[in-house]
């Protein structure tokens, strides 16, 4: 998902204490998703309510969330609209993949192969829209603003990074700098102890703070330099050109220019190796695809604003319709209520915004 920029982009190490008072907008989708692959049973079962239905992703909202707000953070959600044109093979590609990872899941389930089914099912899982109206109700009874994008979810919470509204975008996905978001948290709703893949050890996983023009500089390109080098490595409107990887890329686009200038040079060449990449990088829509990240759809909206949880509807949705331990969602708001009005430092303030 996204664009794979990890082995070229700098990025520091924070923790939830130094995002206090700080408000982030979150690419909703890539944070739901996240919760669905990774709240699963040790077989690779989702959390399911008594009817059947997954609650993963409510769950993963809700504690964590809680977590956030603990800290000090004002979290908002940004959520999907209509992909672009171009994304409509990836979509197909992805769900393909899902549909491979349920069959490998339930093959390996069937025949005891448990860790290998954790494995399979995390690539399987689905978001639906039922899911998508749960996880906006829950968050706005958590008192956590929720904002529809027209297109792209990370290129709206880019823009409100961009006008003041909200201080960085959280997301997995490192198209987020493509979109020009000059800060980026990536770990935000993953942060804590992991373990990755078949491996029986455990790491932690810290928030890490990236920053655009820091980034720029240090490699010394520009903006529209770095979309060149994603299109080079793969978007999620191309595939990757055969035999370059980010390092080889950012070479290419600091020796060369452009892609443009990259395909004169391989025009050039004698290396078949040279003509085949010639071959994939003309195949490449790369005008249409660095519209899409310079000149994504301008939103109009207002700043959001973030109110105190309703515990009665928060229990109605957790509880009553899903399931959720009473106790234990009771012991959470109540911790909850508590770090609020210690933050605020008065329970006579009215609304989440007002201890900042």
């Amino acid at each position: 998902m996204g664009t794979k920029l990890g082995d070229i982009v700098d990025a520091t190490a924070i923790s939830l204490k130094d995002l206090s008072g700080k408000k982030i907008a979150v690419d909703a989708f890539n944070t739901i998703y996240a919760f669905l692959s990774s709240i699963r049973q040790p077989d690779g079962t989702p959390l399911l309510d008594r009817q059947g239905r997954v609650t993963s992703h409510l769950s993963g909202l809700f504690y964590r969330n809680i977590n956030l707000l603990e800290n000090g953070i004002l979290p908002v959600y940004v959520f999907d609209g209509e992909a672009p044109t171009l994304k409509a093979k990836e979509v197909q590609k992805r769900r393909e993949i899902r549909e491979a990872a349920f069959i490998e899941w339930k093959t390996a389930q069937a025949e005891g192969r448990i860790e290998d089914a954790l494995k399979a099912a995390k690539g399987s899982s689905r978001l639906t829209a039922p899911m998508i109206d749960e996880s906006k109700g829950l968050l706005t009874a958590l008192g956590i603003p929720v904002i529809q994008a027209p297109s792209e979810g990370e290129a709206l919470a880019a823009q409100m990074a961009r006008e003041g509204m909200v201080w960085a975008s959280a997301s997995q996905d490192n198209d987020s700098l493509l979109y020009n978001c000059p800060l980026m948290i990536r770990n935000l709703s993953l942060s804590g102890r992991r373990r990755g893949g078949r491996s029986t050890t455990y790491k932690m996983i810290s928030p890490e703070l990236i920053d655009l023009d820091k980034n720029l500089r240090l490699l010394e390109i520009t903006r529209e330099q770095l979309i060149d080098i994603a299109i080079l490595v793969g978007t999620d409107y191309n595939d990757t050109v055969t035999g370059i990887g980010q390092k080889t890329a950012l070479k290419l686009i600091k020796k060369h220019g452009t892609l443009e200038d990259i395909e004169s040079v391989f025009k050039k060449s004698k290396n078949p190796k040279d003509r085949e990449k010639l071959e994939e990088i003309q195949n490449i829509p790369y005008d249409e695809i660095r519209e899409i990240f310079l000149n994504p759809p301008h939103t109009d909206i207002k700043s959001p604003e973030w109110s105190n949880p309703n515990s009665e509807e928060l229990q109605k949705i957790l509880c009553k319709e899903h399931d959720f331990s009473e106790s234990r969602v009771e012991k959470s708001l109540e911790r909850l209520t508590s770090a609020l009005e210690e933050l605020r430092g008065s329970s006579h303030q009215s609304t989440l915004t007002d201890f900042f």
